[in-house]
């Protein structure tokens, strides 16, 4: 009788285990591998801030030229709204708001409160465009 209460528990625990690694897993892959590793937009950075209750973190927005419609017969300017990590980074962004500018940026399945409301990070300036410039 003993050994099939020990049995039971025995398995319990290996089955407990095998869940607990494999959700783990997912978790890893969902919120820390970028679905997207290098990718860049364009246009001009129209914010940056840092806002939160509990975890403060970077957003901004960058607006690309063309339109998008959500319904028939409305349009709206592309918008891109992004997350930054780097405290670094998010305050020479704030020096360049209303500049036109390409950011390199990551792409995650999932946003983590404590890196941003978006699962879109960038992680670097690679060129700002003169006043005269324009990269429209």
């Amino acid at each position: 009788m003993e050994n099939k209460s020990g049995s039971w528990k025995k398995t319990f625990i290996i089955l407990l285990l095998i869940i607990s690694i494999l959700g783990g897993g997912i978790f890893y892959i969902y919120y820390y591998i970028p679905y997207g590793d290098s990718s860049v937009k364009s246009g001009q950075l129209n914010y940056i801030m840092h806002k939160g209750l509990i975890f403060k973190t970077y957003e901004g927005k960058l607006i690309q030229t063309g339109f998008k419609s959500r319904a028939t017969g409305g349009m709206q300017s592309n918008e891109f709204e992004f997350s930054v990590d780097n405290e670094e980074l998010a305050h020479k962004l704030m020096k360049l708001t209303g500049k036109d500018v390409i950011l390199h940026y990551k792409e995650y399945f999932g946003a983590l409160p404590w890196r941003g409301f978006t699962n879109y990070i960038v992680d670097s300036i690679i060129s700002v465009q003169e006043d005269s410039e324009s990269i429209h």
